[in-house]
C-alpha cells in the first residue's frame, strides 16, 4: 500500500483521501511560480494542498485555495491547519467557474487537469483531477483572468504537449506569456512538462523560453532542480 503521507521539511501531507497524489508538477510549480511581493494568492484545484503549503512557505502573503471536490478539500484544509501557516490559509471547497471574491489576487497558481483526449480512468475522482472535461484550459484561463490584479500573473504546469493550446485559451482571454520554462526529466530526451506565467499586461520585451533539467544522471537531481527544492525535500 502507498505510503498515506509525505513528508517535506517543514510540513507533512497527507494525501490518502485526494484523486491526485504528491507528484513532481505539483513540486515543480510550486517551487518555480514568481511569489515575491504577493499580498494575496489563489490555488485553483489544490487538491491535497500541497503547492499552497509550499507557496505560504516561501511567502507571507495570504493563500486561497480552492478544490472542487469535497473529500480533497476537507484533507487539504486538516494539511492546513497543521502547517505553521494556518492563520493566513483558507481552503474552501467550491468550483472556480462559479468563484468569486471581492478582492481580486496579485498571483494565481494552478496544477490543472489536461489530458483531452486520452483513455478516461474509472475512478471517476482521478478521472475528473486528471481530464480537461471537468475544467477544460478555457474556464481555467477565464477564471484566472476574471480574478487576476491587471499587475498579477498567473502561472500553471502542464505537459509540454498541451503548449499551443494553454496559449491559445490564454491569448483568447488577453493574458500574455511572460514567462516560459521547458521541462525534462533528463537531457536528450523531449521536454515532459512546460510551466508557464501569464499576465494582463503585454511584455515589453521577447519571452524566451528556459530550459530545466531533472535529473543529470539517474537519481541525482540537475543543479538548478536541486537549488529549486532545496527547501522542502528532506
Amino acid at each position: 500500500m502507498a505510503n498515506p503521507f509525505f513528508r517535506f521539511k517543514q510540513f507533512t501531507v497527507w494525501h490518502d483521501r485526494c484523486a491526485m497524489k504528491v507528484g513532481t508538477d505539483a513540486v515543480l510549480l510550486g517551487s518555480w511560480v514568481n511569489v515575491d511581493g504577493a499580498k494575496r494568492l489563489l490555488d485553483i484545484g489544490c487538491g491535497c494542498g500541497l503547492i499552497a503549503l509550499m507557496v505560504a512557505q516561501r511567502c507571507e502573503g495570504q493563500v486561497v485555495a480552492i478544490e472542487i471536490d469535497s473529500e480533497a478539500s476537507s484533507q487539504a484544509a486538516e494539511n492546513v491547519s497543521r502547517s505553521p501557516w494556518s492563520e493566513r490559509m483558507e481552503v474552501i471547497n467550491a468550483d472556480i467557474r462559479t468563484f468569486v471574491d471581492d478582492e481580486k489576487f496579485d498571483v494565481i497558481f494552478s496544477n490543472p487537469p489536461y489530458f483531452m483526449e486520452s483513455l478516461k480512468c474509472p475512478d471517476r475522482k482521478r478521472s475528473d483531477a486528471r481530464h480537461t472535461d471537468s475544467l477544460s484550459f478555457d474556464d481555467l484561463m477565464k477564471s484566472a483572468s476574471s480574478l487576476l490584479k491587471q499587475t498579477g500573473e498567473f502561472s500553471v504546469v502542464i505537459p509540454a504537449s498541451a503548449f499551443e493550446a494553454m496559449n491559445a485559451s490564454a491569448v483568447s482571454h488577453k493574458l500574455y506569456l511572460t514567462r516560459h520554462t521547458w521541462v525534462f526529466t533528463k537531457k536528450g530526451t523531449p521536454a515532459k512538462r512546460v510551466l508557464l506565467t501569464y499576465s494582463p499586461k503585454m511584455p515589453a520585451f521577447q519571452v524566451n523560453p528556459h530550459e530545466l533539467v531533472i535529473e543529470k544522471s539517474p537519481k541525482v537531481y540537475g543543479d538548478e532542480f536541486a537549488d529549486m527544492v532545496k527547501d522542502f525535500y528532506l
